[in-house]
């Protein structure tokens, strides 16, 4: 079932020094699983060998205890991922591991490499053979062509190839590291438990293991874990002076409400997005309700600044995951309900304002349009808690191309037509932007085009570092 909505990307962790690492590892990414449910992996190292287990499917169908079982050690890395570079085959399911003449390696990547195509093809041209369709496995190949000693000064090479989007999970047999792009456009935490540390890309996931949130990993900084003693290890190996590019979809889609995010809590900034839309878009109506659940939030947002009940007019069904049938429209309309379904005794009769986070391609909207019909509204007004969606993603998050996407070549009373609303609003760029701290440090390229890498900045730019 192709649900209006962006796929989230993935969802990265690790731990160094706990002799649970596997099972806060599993634990790890079960809070991370809505940033990527189409495999999951988790590599371990004992000090002596790395082992590992990757699957298709949620974390809780890949891993059992049997498995777990099996994989030991003080040091892990884990990962959840949704197919933003890459096709979602078993060979793609990360973290990766790989040998090279220093010894065995693992990555995990939460991003896209938009440059990673042409230097894919520049490796292939002089011999490199790949085994995924993954950009991530580009960093592989550059860390082994390096011609440095030490494994920080190889990765700090790869890094300065790459070009886009990346928070990344790196280990060997005793070693755990984590890194973020210069842009700083995907989130990276770190944490301790007791004597250990903890990278995840989202502070939930360190509330689950009781682990207390340090810091955010800083954009162009990789952090070193490889002794109890030296503890928290920090290298710069870009300027910190680039611009930021924080991705804003984390606050308004990507991320649980129950974290922190680039420096501020998810949730208020969520419902002042909310707040804003309805500041922008107000209507005569008897009830406001989300789409949910992630609009859950905006929604709240939205009736405390219009003074309008909020309600729960949509039922979730929690249990339907997704479908691979082949249905005709009339099953594939069915199947929605089969997720939601209106609450009718919160609908009848009322003029309902439905707010969602956002819309791609216009089709699920028109549906939940006629589900909360259905349910008895007399008017049913749509608003979005964030700007029109005209250009895809490069970043990380699985958008629809630009032809696909409804704003990109229709007017918002067009949209309005085709999802047959009685009126429709969505929140400005300078309203969204107003809910966030430093607002010139966020990347706003899928509603303005404005890409903070540019076509010809894709280009590798360190390619000396590969040339056979």
């Amino acid at each position: 079932m192709q649900f209006d909505k962006p796929k989230d990307e993935c969802g990265v962790f690790g731990v160094f020094g706990h002799p649970r690492a596997v099972e806060l590892t599993y634990l790890g990414l079960r809070a991370l699983q809505h940033r990527g449910q189409e495999s999951s992996g988790i590599v371990v190292s004992d000090g002596e060998r790395l082992s590992f287990h990757h699957g298709m499917g949620l974390v809780d169908a890949v891993f059992n205890s049997e498995v777990l079982g099996k994989l030991s050690g003080d040091i892990a890395i884990g990962h959840n991922r949704y197919s933003t570079a890459g096709a979602s085959t078993l060979e793609n399911a990360q973290p990766l591991v790989r040998n090279y003449k220093q010894g065995e390696l693992a990555l995990g990547h939460n991003g896209n490499l938009v440059n990673a195509p042409e230097i894919r093809k520049h490796l292939e041209n002089r011999g490199s053979i790949f085994s995924t369709s993954l950009d991530t496995e580009v960093v592989f190949h550059l860390i082994a062509r390096s011609k440095q000693q030490s494994l920080e000064d190889r990765i700090f090479d790869a890094f300065r190839a790459v070009e886009g989007a990346f928070s990344i999970v790196v280990m060997d047999k005793t070693t755990l590291m984590g890194a973020r792009d210069p842009y700083g456009f995907r989130p990276l935490w770190i944490g301790k438990l007791g004597d250990a540390y903890i990278l995840a890309s989202e502070t939930c996931a360190l509330d689950v293991i009781e682990a207390t949130p340090i810091r955010e990993v800083e954009p162009g900084e990789l952090v070193i874990f490889r002794s109890k003693f030296l503890g928290l290890e920090s290298f710069h190996f870009a300027s910190p002076n680039n611009k930021l590019s924080q991705c804003i979809f984390e606050f308004i889609y990507l991320a649980r409400p129950d974290g922190m995010m680039f420096g501020q809590g998810v949730n208020s900034t969520r419902r002042e997005f909310g707040k804003q839309l309805a500041r922008e878009h107000p209507v005569k109506a008897d009830v406001v309700i989300p789409v949910p659940d992630s609009a859950t939030i905006a929604a709240l947002g939205y009736a405390e600044e219009s003074g309008i009940p909020f309600d729960l007019g949509l039922s979730r069904n929690t249990y339907v995951g997704r479908s691979f049938m082949n249905p005709t429209q009339n099953i594939r309309e069915l199947m929605v309900k089969v997720k939601l379904n209106p609450i009718r005794e919160v609908l009848k009769g009322k003029r309902v304002i439905m707010v969602d986070d956002s819309i791609m391609r216009g089709t699920n909207s028109r549906k939940l349009v006629k589900i909360v019909r259905q349910g008895g509204a007399t008017a049913v007004h749509v608003r979005i808690a964030s700007p029109p969606n005209k250009y895809p993603c490069f970043y990380g998050v699985d958008t629809p191309t630009r032809s696909e996407l409804i704003a990109s070549k229709h007017t918002i009373e067009e949209i309005r037509k085709y999802i047959r609303a009685d009126s429709l609003g969505y929140v400005s760029i300078d309203g969204m932007l107003q809910a966030v701290k430093a607002p010139d440090n966020f990347c706003t390229s899928c509603f303005d085009g404005s890409y903070p890498i540019t076509l010809k900045e894709r280009i590798p730019r360190q390619l000396p570092l590969i040339v056979n």
